[in-house]
């Protein structure tokens, strides 16, 4: 399999973090959607990240969909969705915070980059980011209630999806979202970013180190 983005994203890196886990090999190809569109395009025409090229030439794309197909792949035993109701109802609580995390910073960002500053529309910009403290408030009050687990072989789809998220804000829009705020999180967040999963797929430019994930 070939994931294909770059690790600046939290949606690829998620994956990339996610794979490791659940114990299926994969290359990774760190192109970027915007200085290498063609490139991008070339290998899925929609040009979105994270895409996932499976081994029989098919190609998936958006993270949650290609997280799916991967937990399909493992081993029995290599889950990262709980079987239970009630714990699955809680895990799929606490991904959607993270992905809402996600989707606001990055519009957000969005919104900074590439749209003119003269036509930077503030109100919107407002909006957006009162949902993005709205997400990490009802995140780190669900941390509390509930702490995740965090640790090599026992993280799951709720912790992952938590810790890459939150270390995306903290990388790219500090300003906005204080650590100091939210403690849980920057503790649960520093705990993952050492795990070898982790450590083998850093937020940024550089692609997945394979030999370092062991």
């Amino acid at each position: 399999m070939q994931l294909i983005g770059m690790l600046d994203s939290p949606y690829v890196r998620r994956v990339a973090v996610s794979l490791q886990l659940l114990g299926l090999a994969f290359e990774h190809r760190s192109i970027s959607v915007f200085s290498t569109f063609e490139q991008f395009q070339s290998i899925n025409p929609v040009v979105k990240a994270p895409t996932l090229v499976c081994d029989n030439g098919v190609v998936l794309m958006d993270s949650s969909l290609i997280i799916d197909y991967a937990e399909s792949l493992a081993a029995p035993g290599r889950a990262l969705m709980p079987a239970g109701i009630e714990q699955r109802q809680h895990a799929l609580r606490v991904i959607g915070l993270a992905l809402a995390v996600c989707e606001k910073s990055v519009q957000i960002i969005y919104e900074r980059k590439l749209r003119p500053a003269e036509k930077l529309h503030q109100p919107w910009v407002y909006r957006v980011t009162g949902q993005l403290l709205a997400a990490c408030t009802e995140l780190e009050a669900e941390l509390l209630r509930a702490p995740l687990a965090v640790a090599d072989g026992h993280i799951d789809q709720a912790g992952i999806s938590t810790a890459v998220a939150w270390h995306f804000i903290q990388q790219m829009v500090p300003e906005l979202v204080s650590a100091q705020d939210f403690p849980a999180l920057q503790r649960f967040s520093e705990q993952a970013e050492q795990l070898p999963a982790f450590v083998a797929a850093p937020h940024g430019e550089a692609e997945y180190r394979q030999a370092a994930a062991g």
